[in-house]
């Protein structure tokens, strides 16, 4: 019986945690959208430096997405994707038309995250993966938010091997910590535990400043009586 309680238990934090993504692009959200921006605005100057036709069209990119960026901040995502019928055609507009610029390239992004915000995990797949940044925030934020979309779509292998690619592209004790902690947790719900111990191990040996190290603990604990 005492078995069957600690399972209820682990299930129940799966419900909550690998089902559903710890809202990192929420606590982050301006941080990220200010680091887009600029990752963005550096590879327009190198383009238009370059190759001089890409200023003027950079910059009716960067015009078409400011409108749909002041709906994705006020979670306005079906705006921010569709457009407003009158001043605003949306993200998915100015990746058609603007694809190959900076801004075309935010805007795959910014449609991503909509998109899973709205419970499509399919097609924030799709454009979170066509999304290109070498920043070392943004880029494994993204990688881990793919990993998310796989869970939430029941694929949780796939989605453990972007939480663990996003935790060593990270390599800091902000976002590497949490995404073992969700591959553990994941781990976990395949009955892996001997993995999950390992994700938990690394946080408390590695990350140990980090906020989730702070009862990671009794994971540690959890993850070992379950593998016996």
């Amino acid at each position: 019986m005492a078995t069957k309680g600690k399972n209820t238990d682990a299930e129940l934090e799966v419900g909550e945690i690998v089902s559903k993504t710890e809202h990192f692009i929420e606590k982050n959200q301006k941080q990220i959208i200010i680091g887009i921006i600029a990752v963005a605005a550096v590879v327009g100057l190198y383009l238009g430096f370059h190759y001089g036709y890409a200023i003027p069209r950079e910059k009716k990119a960067a015009v078409a997405l400011f409108k749909g960026e002041q709906y994705f901040a006020k979670d306005s995502f079906a705006l921010a994707l569709n457009g407003n019928g009158a001043d605003f055609e949306g993200f998915e507009s100015v990746i058609k038309e603007y694809g190959s610029t900076a801004s075309g390239n935010l805007a795959k992004a910014y449609a991503g995250i909509c998109y899973f915000k709205q419970g499509d995990n399919e097609k924030a797949l799709d454009l979170l993966k066509s999304f290109s940044t070498k920043d070392n925030i943004i880029s494994p934020a993204i990688i881990g938010l793919i990993g998310d979309c796989y869970v939430n779509s029941g694929n949780v292998k796939e989605g453990i091997s972007y939480f663990e690619k996003a935790a060593s592209k990270a390599n800091n004790s902000l976002i590497s910590p949490l995404y073992l902690k969700k591959a553990g947790i994941a781990y976990e719900s395949l009955k892996q535990y001997k993995d999950a111990v390992k994700a938990y191990t690394s946080i408390k040996e590695n990350y140990f400043s980090s906020q989730e190290a702070r009862d990671i603990d009794k994971y540690i604990v959890r993850a070992t009586e379950l593998g016996k």
